[in-house]
């Protein structure tokens, strides 16, 4: 028993001699681990659509039932998405999300992204409420913003081919 007691004084006192570890935040803020799950991105593709086809699984595997989605169709003359439709409204309420990351698996486009943001505040309930434009990322120098006007029978498969995952 006093030897249990003196391990624990020895524990105290062998970091009560160490440096503290203080980081500057904000100035200077902590990296990440690979696996964090942080505040949701919607993706693009190099040519500018949109990877959200709105099918609403994100929707439908949520247990919080945070996520919200609209989808409309896509024409030729006004793309949004590779798919026959796209997501025209995309809301999360972040009051409600828990970062289960279940949105991301249950994608079948990898549209939905848990990024690494991890600062998020509010002062009003109406601003946990992510749109569609908050959350998509800008269009890619390459690509152009949507919609687009495309040529007929261009975009014919909305889910493009997966390949195994490399992580």
């Amino acid at each position: 028993m006093i030897s249990e007691i003196l391990r624990g004084l020895w524990t105290t006192l062998r970091t009560m001699l160490r440096k503290p570890v203080t980081i500057q935040y904000p100035e200077v803020k902590r990296p990440v681990r690979t696996r964090f799950k942080g505040r949701h991105v919607l993706k693009r593709y190099d040519n500018g659509l949109e990877k959200c086809i709105g099918c609403s699984l994100c929707a439908a595997a949520c247990p919080a039932d945070a996520i919200f989605v609209e989808a409309r169709e896509n024409t030729d003359e006004e793309r949004y998405s590779p798919g026959e439709r796209y997501a025209s409204i995309y809301e999360i309420n972040m009051l409600r999300c828990i970062f289960c990351g279940y949105c991301e698996d249950a994608c079948p486009t990898e549209a939905i992204v848990l990024g690494d943001n991890y600062e998020l505040s509010f002062t009003d309930r109406r601003q946990s409420v992510y749109t569609k434009e908050m959350l998509i990322e800008p269009a890619p120098v390459s690509g152009k913003i949507t919609p687009q006007r495309v040529p007929a029978g261009v975009f014919t498969r909305s889910v493009p081919e997966m390949h195994d995952p490399t992580d």
